[in-house]
């Protein structure tokens, strides 16, 4: 940022030391960037960029000057137009009017997408137009993508970043590493996903298939391709596969990363569409991951759970059970994980307590999703399907307490003479989020 003169300036607070700043500004998380602005203590901008140098330089330029670039000839825009694979025009009459200024505020948040803006008549000539416009201009597919604005709405920002992010992608997405970012910040709720090899000229054909399918579901599913010999290897345990199960098709539900087969792979066009139709009508059950249980999971102090054997087990109306999920690859589980062991040693010889674990990597339950690892829930004995989240302390005490008091930490009397405790955000727990998935 000095390098090109920019009048931003980064400062950092260590806000474990300065926690009257944490609190008065809502911090609850590390780190978080906040960008202040002529001299506003009371509403800073937050930082929706890359956590990175390039991405950091790109948010500010953004703010420091204008988010869109005028275009104002015919040739300009045309040069312009032209000048990388994607990018995004907005045609107003009236740049001062309310829609072009949320149009301003979208190209300002939207940094890893390039935008220009025009107002003057042959401009609106030379592209076909005659009233007011969002023009989405990219180097394959259709070619380009209109978004009229509304005279009575306007425009809305969330409704319109929406609609570009999800057009500016391909009809069909290849997963890599440099593309993985667009996929998941797309934010489309589900993923349609053709396995294959690459290096199989049979199985690359089976992309004509997957495409022509693909238009019907623009914005409600994204189509992607994954290379199971390229950089696509590493999602395959995610979905209980190895490269040899290519070529195969799965469809992933975003919001709670359930899984859906066809009962027999069929790679028409017509086929795919009737699959994945299915799976939005709620006429295709998901299929889920289970691990096999090891054959001593029910004699260990921690009993181990499964996919297939969570529900005769959490649910007994005999017993209290409090099951972790984890995952291997977790700190924050790992650290956890004497105390776990600890607890389990001391309720070995209960009979209606049971302490139990799960990996949730490698198991998937129907009604109950993991958004963050660990996550604890504790399931009553009695009739019914009632489950718990367990979000106090992690240490074998405060477990304790929780199970001898039936599922609810006892009361603490307040103490006169001690401080004010911190405020619930910054005493909360870690907890590692779940790890990106297709």
């Amino acid at each position: 940022l000095r390098d090109e003169s920019s009048p931003a300036r980064l400062g950092k607070v260590d806000a474990t030391a300065q926690t009257a700043l944490a609190s008065e500004f809502g911090i609850t998380s590390y780190p978080t960037l906040k960008l202040f602005r002529d001299g506003n203590r009371t509403h800073p901008l937050a930082y929706t960029g890359h956590m990175d140098a390039k991405g950091i330089v790109r948010w500010m330029e953004r703010r420091a000057g204008p988010s869109a670039t005028l275009l104002q000839d015919a040739a300009t825009a045309a040069a312009f137009v032209g000048s990388q694979d994607v990018v995004v025009v907005g045609f107003f009459k009236d740049l001062e009017s309310e829609a072009a200024q949320v149009f301003y505020e979208v190209a300002g948040e939207v940094v890893d997408m390039t935008f220009g803006v025009a107002e003057a008549a042959e401009v609106f000539e030379a592209y076909g137009l005659s009233a007011d416009t969002v023009c989405l201009f990219k180097k394959f597919d259709e070619g380009r993508t209109d978004f009229p604005v509304d005279p009575a709405r306007g425009l809305d920002a969330a409704e319109l970043t929406q609609l570009l992010r999800t057009h500016r992608l391909e009809l069909v997405m290849e997963f890599t590493n440099e593309t993985s970012d667009h996929i998941f910040g797309a934010k489309i709720p589900h993923h349609m996903l053709l396995f294959l090899n690459k290096s199989s000229s049979g199985q690359l054909a089976l992309r004509d298939g997957f495409r022509a399918a693909a238009g019907t579901f623009r914005g409600k599913v994204l189509f992607v391709v994954v290379d199971v010999a390229g950089y696509g290897a590493d999602v395959l345990p995610f979905f209980g596969l190895t490269p040899a199960d290519a070529p195969t098709l799965r469809l992933v539900k975003m919001e709670n990363n359930r899984k859906y087969q066809m009962d027999q792979d069929v790679f028409s066009d017509t086929a795919i569409r009737t699959f994945v139709q299915g799976v939005l009508d709620g006429k295709v059950k998901p299929r889920l991951l289970s691990a096999e249980p090891p054959e001593d999971w029910d004699t260990r102090p921690v009993k181990v759970l499964v996919g297939k054997t969570f529900e005769q087990v959490a649910y007994d109306e005999t017993k209290n059970v409090f099951v972790k999920f984890y995952a291997p690859w977790c700190s924050h589980c790992q650290a956890m994980a004497a105390a776990w062991e600890e607890l389990g040693e001391r309720y070995k010889d209960r009979e209606d307590i049971v302490i139990a674990e799960l990996d949730a990597t490698a198991n998937e339950l129907e009604n109950i999703t993991i958004h963050g690892f660990p996550t604890l829930h504790y399931f009553p004995a009695g009739p019914g399907r009632k489950m718990v989240e367990y979000k106090s302390n992690r240490d074998v005490e405060t477990f304790s307490k929780f199970l001898e008091n039936g599922g609810t930490l006892p009361e603490e009397p307040p103490a006169v003479s001690e401080p004010p405790p911190q405020t619930p955000e910054l005493g909360t727990p870690t907890q590692a989020r779940a790890a990106p998935s297709l």
